[in-house]
């Protein structure tokens, strides 16, 4: 699981080849630090096959209005960079990572 920020979101995330998993959290998001042990499971998994990433957007709030993430968590699959898919607030559940990520590996 790689941690970007506002410097490095552009080179690990836009300017990737393939796909990018990103997961955007928030300090003092409740359901953030809940799905965190699981969504770095998924990393540990699926790592091989799927880059990981999270950013917190509490550090990088223009970034993430940029990106149009308005509400967390959000969960979102990002290809040559290019947001192709993303699970927001009530449906980032384990199961529905789990399915969203095995749709892009």
């Amino acid at each position: 699981m790689i941690e970007v920020d506002k410097n490095t979101f552009q080179t690990e995330v836009l300017e990737a080849e393939g796909y990018v998993f990103v997961d955007f959290f928030g300090d003092g998001c409740v359901p953030c630090a809940a799905l965190m042990p699981k969504v770095h499971e998924f990393a540990d998994t699926y790592g091989d096959k799927l880059k990981f990433t999270s950013l917190n957007t509490t550090k990088a709030r223009r970034l993430a209005i940029g990106q149009k993430i308005l509400g967390l968590p959000v969960m979102a699959i990002y290809k040559d960079g290019e947001k192709v898919d993303e699970l927001v607030k009530d449906d980032c559940t384990p199961e529905t990572i789990e399915a969203m990520i095995k749709k892009y590996i």
